[in-house]
C-alpha cells in the first residue's frame, strides 16, 4: 500500500513537472494596446503576436505571411474587433495603419498604427471595445496602457500607466481622456527640465567652468582678486592673482561677484531659451551628433577661460553664445515627447522652469565656496586644477561624440560626481572653510 501511494505521489510530481516546465519556459504571448492621448484624437498602435495571431483566425501565418497574402484580410480582421464609443454613446472613428513586424519580447508581432477620432473633434473620456484574438483564444490576454497623455502628466515610458488588461471575460475598458489638468503637465515637464539638468555632465560642467572665474576680474590677462587682510601674490602656470587690501585695482566683492553670476545665468537661459523654443517648435533642426560634440567643445572653451581670461568678460559671452547650442540639446527630448501643439507652449515654460532652478540650485550649492576660497592663496591651484579636469572631461566627451574613439574613459568618474553632488559641494565647502582659517583671513568681507 505505502508504495502503490509513493508511486502515485512520484507520478503526480513528475506530471506537474512536466507540465509546469514548457510552460516556464514559454509563457504565453500577450497583445498589447499602446495608446497617446491628445487633445483631438487617440493614437498609438496595437501589437498582435503572429503565433497567436494564426490560432484565432485558425491560418497558418508567418513573419513573412502577415505582410503578403495575408495582408489584407488581417487588417479587416483586426479593425473589426476595434471601436470607440464616448461617454454620450457616440461612436468615434477607428482607423489603422500600415501593418508591419516587430519582434517583442523575443516574439514576432503584427504591429499597426491605431488612431481613434471624436466625431466632435474633442477628446473626452471614452470606452475601447477589444476583442482581436480574445473572441476565439479564451486564454489571451490584452495589456492597456496609456504612454502619453500631457493633462495627467504621462510624456514618456518611465510614466507610462496600465489602463487594464482586455481579456474573454473583459472586452472593454473606460480610457479617462478627460481628466487631469495643463497644470499636471507643467509640473511634470518642469521636473523634466530639472532631471535633464541634474543628471547631464556636460550641461552641469559647462556652468560649472562659468562659475569658476566669477569671482575674479580679468586685468592684463590675468585673473585678479581683491581680499581683506593678508597681502601677498601666488602664481601658478603663468596666471597670477593678486590677494591684498580690499579695494586693490581689479578687485571685485562678494556682491559684485554674485552680480557677474547673474549675468552669467541670465546669458546661459537667454540663449538656451531662444534655441530651445526655435527647435522645439520646428523652426531649426539640427543633428544630434554636433550638437552634442559642439556641447563638449563649449565646456572647453570655458575651461581654458577659466585658466587665462580669453577676453573681458568672456564668461557672459560664452554662456549665451554656447547657450544656443545647449538649448538644441534641450529641445531634442522635448522632440521625443510627441507634443501636441497645444501643449508645446507650457512644455517650453515648464521644461525652462525646471533648468532654471537647477541652475539656481547649483549656484547656491557652490557659490558661496567659491567665494570663500578666491579671497585665499589656495584659490589658484584650486581654480586651474578644477579647469584642467574640465577640460580633460571635454577633449574625451567631443572625441567620443565625433566618433573617434570608442568610449570615455572618465565615464565612471563622471557618473560618481553627478550622483554625488551633495558630497562634491561639502568637499568644496570644507576646503574652502580651512583654506579661511589657514589664512587667517576674518569671515566678515569689507569693500560690499
Amino acid at each position: 500500500m505505502r508504495r502503490l501511494v509513493s508511486a502515485l505521489l512520484l507520478s503526480a510530481f513528475l506530471l506537474v513537472g512536466g507540465l509546469a516546465s514548457p510552460a516556464a519556459a514559454h509563457p504565453m504571448s500577450t497583445s498589447a494596446v499602446l495608446l497617446d492621448i491628445r487633445d483631438d484624437r487617440v493614437e498609438g498602435e496595437v501589437q498582435l503576436p503572429v503565433d497567436r495571431l494564426a490560432i484565432a483566425v485558425d491560418r497558418d501565418l508567418t513573419p513573412a505571411g502577415v505582410l503578403g497574402e495575408d495582408r489584407s484580410f488581417l487588417k479587416s480582421y483586426t479593425a473589426r474587433h476595434i471601436s470607440a464609443v464616448g461617454e454620450d454613446g457616440a461612436p468615434w472613428t477607428v482607423g489603422l495603419g500600415t501593418g508591419s513586424v516587430r519582434t517583442i519580447d523575443g516574439t514576432a508581432h503584427l504591429v499597426y498604427p491605431l488612431t481613434i477620432r471624436p466625431p466632435d473633434g474633442r477628446v473626452t473620456d471614452f470606452r475601447l471595445r477589444y476583442d482581436v484574438i480574445v473572441e476565439e483564444l479564451l486564454t489571451h490576454k490584452v495589456i492597456a496602457t496609456v504612454r502619453y497623455d500631457f493633462d495627467r502628466g504621462i510624456l514618456k515610458t518611465d510614466d507610462a500607466e496600465t489602463l487594464g488588461v482586455l481579456d474573454w471575460d473583459t472586452k472593454s475598458l473606460r480610457v479617462p481622456a478627460d481628466e487631469g489638468s495643463w497644470l499636471k503637465g507643467f509640473v511634470t515637464t518642469a521636473g523634466l527640465g530639472i532631471e535633464h539638468v541634474g543628471e547631464g555632465a556636460d550641461h552641469l560642467l559647462f556652468l560649472l567652468m562659468l562659475l569658476i572665474p566669477a569671482p575674479l576680474v580679468a586685468t592684463a590677462g590675468r585673473w585678479r582678486t581683491g581680499t581683506t587682510g593678508t597681502t601677498g601674490t601666488t602664481g601658478t602656470t603663468g596666471t597670477t592673482e593678486v590677494a591684498g587690501a580690499t579695494g586693490v585695482a581689479g578687485g571685485t566683492s562678494p556682491r559684485r561677484s554674485l552680480v557677474r553670476v547673474v549675468h552669467v545665468v541670465s546669458a546661459f537661459a537667454l540663449g538656451h531659451s531662444l534655441t530651445l523654443a526655435l527647435a522645439a517648435s520646428g523652426v531649426i533642426h539640427v543633428p544630434s551628433r554636433p550638437v552634442e560634440t559642439l556641447i563638449a567643445f563649449s565646456i572647453a572653451v570655458s575651461a581654458v577661460h577659466a585658466i587665462r581670461p580669453l577676453v573681458a568678460r568672456g564668461e557672459v559671452l560664452i554662456a549665451a553664445g554656447f547657450g544656443l547650442v545647449h538649448g538644441l540639446a534641450f529641445a531634442s527630448l522635448i522632440g521625443d515627447l510627441g507634443l501636441d501643439r497645444g501643449s508645446l507652449v507650457t512644455t517650453l515654460l515648464g521644461f525652462n522652469l525646471g533648468i532654471e532652478l537647477t541652475q539656481l540650485l547649483v549656484v547656491a550649492l557652490i557659490m558661496p565656496s567659491l567665494i570663500v576660497l578666491s579671497r585665499t592663496t589656495v584659490y589658484p591651484a584650486f581654480r586651474i586644477a578644477v579647469a584642467v579636469i574640465g577640460l580633460v572631461f571635454s577633449v574625451s566627451w567631443m572625441l567620443e561624440r565625433a566618433a573617434l574613439t570608442a568610449g570615455d574613459p572618465f565615464e565612471g568618474a563622471q557618473t560618481w560626481l553627478v550622483g554625488h553632488p551633495l558630497l562634491v559641494a561639502g568637499a568644496v565647502a570644507t576646503l574652502a572653510a580651512a583654506a579661511r582659517l589657514r589664512c587667517g583671513v576674518p569671515w566678515t568681507v569689507a569693500g560690499k
